[in-house]
């Protein structure tokens, strides 16, 4: 299970504690939002898609949008998000609980500039039902990010 993976990555920094595992579906951003009584901005949601060579996932702000022209003039290439039934192989984690930790060695993360309004952001932990609050640089250090990027609409 991938909550399992991500646990066991945080044990390795003494932080498998702060992963919050709720009762009910934190599987969307508003359903996460409202689990964890937070504006629903502050969910770090991660979006994945086709690359040339791995999967690409970019953990953007929960009302953030993809803007494809950016995209494109980023990775030069059109934005194409992975289909359903790619997630969990390429990615590492079922729908409702991607996220940047624990995933195959594979995928390049990024980190969308519309996440650094904030200080604290809860990007999922492995399951729909699952999170982790975690300051910006935290994520930047485990999410192992590639670096930060500017693919998302007005910011």
């Amino acid at each position: 299970m991938a909550i399992e993976k991500v646990k066991a990555y945080f044990k390795t920094f003494d932080m498998e504690e702060q992963v919050i595992e709720f009762a009910v579906s934190s599987a969307t951003v508003e359903l996460a939002a409202a689990a964890l009584a937070c504006a629903p901005e502050r969910i770090a949601k991660s979006l994945t898609f086709y690359g040339e060579e791995s999967a690409i996932l970019i953990v953007t702000a929960g009302d953030a949008k993809v803007d494809n022209q950016k995209f494109k003039e980023h990775f030069n290439m059109k934005a194409k998000m992975l289909k359903v039934e790619d997630v969990e192989p390429l990615i590492g984690h079922a729908i409702g609980g991607v996220c940047p930790f624990g995933v195959n060695t594979h995928v390049h993360i990024y980190l969308d500039i519309s996440l650094k309004r904030f200080d604290v952001v809860y990007p999922a932990a492995g399951s729909a039902n699952s999170a982790i609050a975690l300051d910006l640089k935290s994520l930047e250090v485990h999410s192992k990010a590639l670096g930060w990027v500017d693919v998302c609409k007005n910011w």
